[in-house]
């Protein structure tokens, strides 16, 4: 099997790296954490598992920091989890399998999200595909923050493997809450510096979008009153970051 490394970004993440870590013990050759100085047990708890390489370094932005975290890794080959994930038994058996003997430079997989104690199938959130595993010189992460996404540099295909990465997104409503808006204020400055602009028919059309995507299209309703949150919650969060972007251009237009 090709030696693999893992690689994980962490803030605060007490309640769920230990998870993350285990997961991966048994499969990865070293274990890179990436921790932007964490103010809880983070840092204790990650040294005391085998095989981790605990390095601190300020975040700078979602991928800025999951680039910085691959350029860590000792081996060619890498994961890359978000300490909030966790490796299904048939997804670790798969990747296994894989590393193998590589078809390909690239594999992705389904991300299954844990709401609340609930497991969310429908909607935007599921089959999420992700692409995870890969040979970390043909890939980088891009996306507009704090929306990462891991992509081939040159044109290139990933395989999928069957097994499903675990994602225990958010304990609480309220915590979800405070996430979205903190999302969608960053969202809203990374929009600012690409020079787009927000008008009526974005603070009014893509958030009514964004609910009907995900709630019919998407048969979120299926999830009963979780699917229903989440849909309407994504709606406020697609609101809330073209309002705050708008307020952006409003403000620099004021101090010119």
């Amino acid at each position: 099997m090709l030696p693999l490394s893992v690689v994980i970004i962490t803030f605060n993440e007490e309640r769920n790296i230990a998870r993350c870590i285990e997961s991966v013990i048994n499969l990865a050759q070293e274990i890179v954490v990436v921790d932007s100085f964490s103010t809880d047990r983070t840092e204790a708890i990650c040294r005391s598992k085998p095989n981790v390489k605990f390095i601190q370094h300020a975040f700078e932005g979602h991928i800025q920091q999951k680039n910085f975290a691959l350029d860590q890794a000792s081996n060619t080959w890498v994961l890359s989890l978000d300490a909030d994930e966790a490796l299904s038994e048939t997804l670790r058996n798969n990747i296994n399998q894989a590393l193998q003997n590589p078809q390909a430079n690239g594999y992705t997989f389904n991300r299954l999200s844990n709401y609340c104690g609930k497991w969310i199938r429908h909607g935007s959130w599921y089959p999420d595909t992700k692409l995870r595993l890969f040979d970390r010189r043909k890939v980088r992460w891009t996306g507009v923050n704090p929306h990462d996404k891991a992509d081939f540099v040159a044109h290139d295909k990933a395989i999928h493997l069957k097994g499903d990465l675990y994602h225990y997104s958010y304990y609480s409503v309220e915590e979800h809450t405070r996430k979205l808006d903190y999302f969608s204020t960053l969202a809203a400055t990374a929009y600012l510096e690409k020079g787009k602009k927000a008008g009526w028919f974005q603070l009014l059309v893509n958030p009514s979008f964004a609910f009907f995507r995900d709630y019919v299209l998407r048969l979120g309703f299926l999830d009963g009153y979780e699917g229903w949150l989440i849909a309407r919650l994504t709606a406020i969060y697609t609101f809330q970051k073209y309002a705050k972007l708008k307020a952006l251009h409003r403000n620099a237009a004021a101090t010119v």
